[in-house]
């Protein structure tokens, strides 16, 4: 019977659904097509200066090497056809002097199964001139979902839509860029000292990108206009666009963004992380021109060197015209912008709706780390207006260096709250009631000599199962105790931080008389166990840089410290009792405690030499001084510090600044090591 219904009675229901609309008529199969060899020579002979790229042949399965062959003919103009399937293909180099169109409906898609090294890209290009890609509604397409499998792929974050490095005369006009493993558009460096320079971006939309939908690590002239940067997610920064120059000869010039949405990105709309470029860079100079912001976690995200190595970039960072739309957190979140580095406005703009659940922060944000050093300030508002349903202060400061104070915040601002207007002007007494600046003890450094360290209780043997685990974050050091011709051996372990690819992260030893050794890299996500016969008695100094990770150190065999040169720890999710050596003829110490932002806290106790508590403070996300003076002070003393999970927010990155004591801190009491005399 149901047989019989089909036979009779489907025709006639397709018909209709055809008829008015309803179901589409499948599309006959792409057909593999051959090549076309007098045409191919006729290019070749430059009798033409425009070519299909289907005359070098097209086969729906995998067309890498027509592609290829049409792109390196070097024909001037190469138009890429809609042949009724999507070109599939493995990764493509560009060529210069050379404008690729991709016709209307092109899709260019990513071979399934391929790309499997962590920097291939669909469409890169070194050190080129005069690249133009065109497309009236074109595609280009990775497949982000299989890249962050980790049962497919090795888990990376370079597998660009489109990468420059240190290309010039480029521009890219009319498409679409989505699902890649890395970002939509990479523009990088091939040679130091060589940005990628004369760049225009326009009308094109970044979708679904992994880690940026545009990155900038070097350019100058470059103009973004008329795009859409959207739907970023899957490897942090999760930003619409991020400049983030890798080393200081890099630059950031010239640089306009006009008519530029970035909306429901992971991480930032705009961001900008500056560090690497110092006072000896060529000044910034970026325009931001009628862009919005819709969605994402801060709509701008600045950070801006600020610590005793080097001054800051100087230069200029523009906002016009811009409107900042429903960010998660805050709408403007600036971090480490010393008032002496460049300056940055916000003219004519607005921040709707920040921080809609998070009621804790505001809809602007200053912030300083540890390691700052100078003033936080230069930035101006000029008639910049906030709409906050929430009953809270326009700005806030989380002040995680302990002390540092903010200087040239200047402008005007309008605040609308239920339906009432108030304008404020910026003036220092206004800063100071808003963001009050706190101040701490200052103590002397403690001025450490060249003798070395040695066991504080050389009687006592560490118990490596009573080990608190510490993550140090970023680049860290260990102080390793070891007797001559004493076979020693420690463990490292790394910890990945977010979805970051795989690495070897390298390590090294130094011995107590300065010899370096580099040893074996350890690997992500492991541990690593190394074994050393001591040439010298002494500590021996690990040096391990897991960059953005954290890594641990320990020994079942040796006294090993936590050991931080400039005396700031930084801790991962760490918690446990850390013991510190307290020299004799100490007048007084300090301890900085700090958490991270205003979600990021910790829970600190300080206790004395006879494990009472001397102070406990709860909660702590801005720093926070214990101060002290030592029991018996023509004795050296052991003090300790606990650390806990707080009973609000959560323990991610915390920092332990050690003040007018050895920058060292041991898991073990029997452990510590102390300054030779």
């Amino acid at each position: 019977m149901n047989s019989l219904f089909h036979r009779r009675f489907f025709p006639i229901l397709s018909s209709l659904l055809l008829t008015f609309g309803c179901l589409q008529p499948s599309a006959p199969a792409a057909e593999k097509r051959s090549r076309d060899p007098q045409a191919i020579a006729e290019v070749a002979a430059g009798k033409r200066t425009e070519a299909r790229a289907a005359w070098w042949g097209f086969d729906p399965a995998d067309a890498t090497a027509a592609l290829q062959a049409a792109i390196n003919s070097g024909v001037h103009k190469l138009v890429v056809e809609n042949m009724g399937a999507p070109w599939i293909t493995d990764k493509l180099t560009l060529a210069g002097d050379q404008e690729i169109v991709f016709a209307k409906g092109v899709e260019v898609l990513a071979k399934r199964g391929a790309f499997h090294n962590g920097n291939d890209s669909l469409f890169s290009a070194k050190s080129k001139q005069n690249i133009t890609l065109t497309g009236d509604g074109a595609t280009l397409r990775m497949w982000k979902q299989d890249y962050d499998d980790k049962a497919q792929y090795t888990h990376a974050e370079w597998r660009h839509v489109l990468a420059f490095w240190s290309c010039a005369g480029v521009r890219i006009t009319g498409l679409t860029l989505a699902d890649s493993g890395g970002d939509g558009i990479y523009l990088g460096i091939a040679q130091k000292g060589v940005p990628c320079s004369d760049v225009v971006i326009k009308n094109v939309a970044c979708v679904n990108n992994y880690r940026q939908g545009i990155s900038v690590i070097s350019a100058r002239n470059l103009l973004i206009e008329d795009c859409v940067l959207k739907d970023t997610w899957g490897t942090s920064p999760q930003a619409g666009i991020d400049f983030e120059p890798n080393g200081s000869a890099e630059e950031l010039v010239n640089c306009v963004l006009r008519n530029v949405v970035s909306e429901n990105n992971r991480g930032s709309a705009y961001a900008f992380y500056l560090p690497k470029l110092h006072a000896e860079s060529k000044p910034l100079s970026i325009k931001f021109e009628n862009c919005r912001a819709v969605g994402c976690r801060n709509s701008v995200a600045l950070t801006i060197g600020n610590d005793s190595e080097t001054a800051a970039v100087k230069g200029t960072v523009e906002f016009s015209d811009c409107r900042f739309e429903s960010s998660v957190g805050e709408g403007i979140f600036i971090r480490d912008k010393p008032v002496t580095g460049a300056q940055v406005s916000f003219v004519h703009c607005e921040i709707n709706n920040p921080a809609t659940t998070q009621p804790t922060m505001t809809a602007i944000s200053f912030a300083s780390r540890t390691n700052c050093v100078d003033t936080i300030g230069g930035v101006r508002f000029s008639d910049c207006t906030i709409t906050d349903s929430q009953d809270r202060l326009p700005m806030s400061y989380q002040d995680g260096s302990g002390g540092i104070g903010l200087s040239d915040i200047t402008g005007t601002l309008v605040v609308k709250r239920d339906g009432q207007s108030t304008t404020h002007q910026l003036t220092p007494k206004l800063i100071a009631e808003w963001m009050p600046h706190r101040t701490f003890k200052k103590i002397a450094p403690y001025a450490a000599n060249d003798s070395g360290y040695e066991p504080a209780l050389p009687d006592s043997k560490p118990d490596a199962a009573k080990h608190s685990i510490a993550r140090q974050r970023g680049p860290a050091e260990w102080l390793l105790w070891a007797d001559a011709d004493e076979q020693a051996s420690f463990t490292v372990s790394i910890r990945p931080v977010g979805n970051g690819a795989a690495k070897l992260v390298p390590v090294s030893l130094i011995s107590p008389s300065g010899k370096l050794t580099k040893l074996p890299a350890a690997p992500s996500a492991e541990k690593r166990t190394y074994e050393f016969k001591a040439t010298e008695r002494g500590a021996y100094k690990i040096v391990c840089d897991p960059q953005n990770w954290a890594a641990t150190v320990s020994s079942a065999s040796s006294r090993v410290c936590l050991y931080a040169p400039k005396s700031v720890f930084h801790f991962l999710g760490t918690t446990g009792r850390y013991f510190f050596w307290m020299p004799p003829g100490t007048k007084e110490f300090a301890i900085k405690v700090s958490g991270e932002g205003s979600a990021e806290s910790v829970k600190a106790a300080l206790f004395d030499p006879a494990g009472k508590v001397f102070e406990e403070k709860d909660n702590i996300s801005q720093t926070h001084q214990f101060v002290t003076t030592p029991k018996d002070a023509a004795q050296g003393e052991i003090w300790s510090l606990q650390l806990d999970k707080p009973s609000t927010g959560v323990l991610e990155d915390c920092y332990v600044q050690l003040q007018g004591i050895p920058p060292l801190l041991s898991p073990t009491r029997e452990g510590l090591l102390k300054p030779v005399k």
